[in-house]
């Protein structure tokens, strides 16, 4: 090894253990670089520090970098491999390929309950949870789960129900029941077992296992019809009816009705998109595309292994065959994870004839159509540069062109629900994914600058935190006191991060009585031409944050309001009143029930007393009146 490197990390390379685990490159501010897995630490890190010409340029420049070493010792390279990818998804470090907009993409999940309820949801919590996904075509993901809920009778509360909460009637059926959506597991109608056994059944239209679904669901009708329960016969016809309508678009592709993933890879320059084909029963019942970055200097075997860990860590759906336009180094690892977490054999291997090499090329074409248009739309955004941006940059004396923009905006009404919101705009045009609002918890009364300070707190310590993007421009609403409570906590969050840290980010305050722009070191604010494209779109961001934290507040308030009348009636609590507004939408709604509908959600005492108030309440309005 070289002396170029430094004592620390010559020290930790020599008494590196020989056992499997992760290492993580660090530099001199302590940033990780890289992360990476290994069967023996010891020889793997080696590599990186002795003569190897074949190394990628790529790679040099990052090892020239380390300044530190730190390792994770796993029990097995399996658990190193998880392990691996977990820490890139969460930390991103720069050197790793990284899988792009990969939160964005949402699941299905099936929870872990004594009856489990079925949603969409972007966020994985291991309590023993079923995740099907992701689905990076949302709209027949959402056509899917309408199809599913038109079919079967699955719960769409979101109360926890098991056999205490059926024994002491804490929850009564709710309309769903009554228009035959729901079974009514909440008041024990349906047995936890008959639950369980429909919820099996969801779960194999969402893996695409339609067709053997139909062939149990047959024998299960003849069952029923040869012991005269006919009724359950001609439910069990109808739903046969509505799934075999649901298959009838799809196309066989495979004769052996086999369940398989097609993968395949397409790269060029710094990024690249991987296409995942779902064939469940011979037919291809779903697309997955994932985009991935930073790639360049990454060999085609390197990027599909990232590829099929992360895409295969993230899903339950796992099946017997995964078939790959490429080969991967860590076939045999992958294979055992795999193994280990669907409990079936799962064979890795790359299809050379037949109908599975042409369907694998139809897989490549659409991975090169797909990264064809991404690097469209990446040339289009470089290219098409808003005119307000440019003058922007020129009229603030920015370093940078503003492609992205922060502004933040505080809202309160005599000192009560005190809110702030930030709103995102990237090249000129709001990005509402990102906006975020934030209920202020440590400013007490009416105290703009104190709830300036814990929101900006809030903001940016988290993005540091998670390695998020920074902007190129901050904007807040309000003159000099606001931007010195913004600018106070940026400066000390400075510390945390090096380069184009909190502490280099131009920010501005905008204020609202003649426009005025204040910046930071200069005590006297200046103006921009109204007629200016660029104080245009800052008026429209800063209008824009305005807005939704307004929004928020009326949110907030009216909630409060209420809550507080339904808790003027006599036994109604916050869990009650709750209850009511989830059935009737509105206190208006819960005013306006019939005793009967009441009845059905709180019980007749409550009932009766909710009448008895709304009663007493217009008698007293009259009297006024009159």
């Amino acid at each position: 090894m070289k002396n170029i490197y430094s004592d620390t990390v010559r020290r930790k390379v020599s008494a590196l253990p020989k056992k499997p685990g992760v290492y993580q490159f660090k530099d001199k501010q302590n940033q990780i670089l890289y992360i990476g897995k290994a069967a023996n630490l010891k020889n793997r890190v080696r590599q990186y520090f002795g003569k190897n010409p074949s190394m990628p340029e790529r790679i040099k420049i990052m090892v020239a970098k380390v300044e530190d070493i730190e390792i994770i010792i796993t029990d097995s390279e399996v658990e190193a491999l998880i392990l691996e990818a977990n820490l890139i998804k969460k930390i991103k470090p720069r050197y790793n390929v990284s899988l792009k907009d990969d939160k964005s993409y949402p699941y299905i999940v099936v929870t872990n309950e004594p009856y489990p309820r079925i949603f969409v949801t972007h966020r994985i919590v291991r309590d023993g949870s079923r995740y099907f996904g992701p689905y990076t075509d949302v709209k027949s993901m959402r056509v899917s789960l309408k199809m599913i809920r038109d079919i079967f009778m699955v719960r769409s509360c979101n109360y926890f129900i098991d056999d205490e909460v059926i024994e002491k009637k804490k929850i009564r059926v709710c309309l769903d029941y009554h228009i035959k959506k729901c079974g009514g597991p909440c008041e024990g109608i349906v047995r936890r077992d008959e639950y369980a056994s429909m919820v099996e059944e969801v779960v194999q239209v969402i893996k695409g296992k339609v067709k053997s679904l139909i062939a149990d669901l047959r024998e299960k009708m003849e069952i029923a019809s040869a012991d005269t329960r006919f009724e359950d016969a001609a439910q069990i016809r109808d739903k046969i009816r509505m799934l075999s309508i649901y298959t009838d678009r799809q196309k066989v592709i495979d004769t052996e009705s086999g369940d398989r993933d097609f993968i395949a890879v397409a790269r060029q320059d710094d990024d690249a998109c991987g296409v995942i084909f779902l064939l469940r029963d011979g037919m291809i019942v779903g697309r997955r595309h994932l985009y991935l970055s930073v790639v360049r200097g990454q060999s085609q075997s390197e990027i599909m292994e990232r590829l099929v860990e992360n895409y295969y860590l993230n899903t339950d759906d796992i099946p017997r065959d995964v078939l790959l336009s490429s080969h991967i180094g860590n076939a045999d690892l992958i294979a055992a994870m795999l193994k280990e977490k669907s409990n079936h054999v799962v064979t890795i291997c790359i299809p050379k004839i037949g109908d599975k090499a042409k369907l694998m090329e139809l897989c490549k074409k659409n991975a090169e159509l797909l990264l064809t248009e991404l690097l469209i739309q990446k040339e289009q955004r470089t290219k098409i540069l808003p005119n307000s941006l440019i003058e922007l940059q020129a009229q603030l004396r920015l370093p940078r062109t503003p492609h992205r923009i922060e502004c933040f905006d505080i809202s309160t009404l005599q000192g009560t629900d005190t809110v702030a919101s930030m709103v995102v705009f990237v090249d000129g045009k709001p990005k509402k994914s990102e906006y975020r609002k934030f209920k202020i918890e440590s400013a007490g009364g009416i105290d703009d600058f104190a709830s300036m300070r814990e929101v900006i707190m809030r903001r940016y310590s988290r993005l540091i935190e998670e390695s998020g993007i920074l902007p190129d421009l901050i904007v807040v609403d309000g003159g000099k006191g606001q931007l010195s409570s913004a600018l106070s906590i940026l400066n000390s969050l400075s510390s945390k991060i090096s380069g184009d840290g909190p502490a280099r980010i131009p920010i501005i305050g905008l204020a609202k009585r003649l426009e005025e722009i204040y910046t930071p070191g200069n005590s006297e604010p200046f103006t921009i031409p109204r007629s200016s494209p660029g104080l245009r779109l800052i008026q429209r961001i800063r209008n824009e944050a305005h807005r939704f934290a307004i929004s928020y507040h009326r949110v907030l308030r009216k909630k409060r309001i209420l809550q507080t009348e339904l808790d003027l009636i006599k036994g109604i609590g916050k869990k009650r009143a709750k209850e009511l507004l989830d059935a009737f939408g509105s206190v208006q709604g819960v005013k306006f029930a019939t005793a009967e509908q009441l009845t059905a959600v709180v019980g007749d005492s409550v009932a009766a007393a909710i009448k008895e108030y709304y009663i007493s309440s217009d008698e007293q309005t009259e009297t006024r009146q009159s």
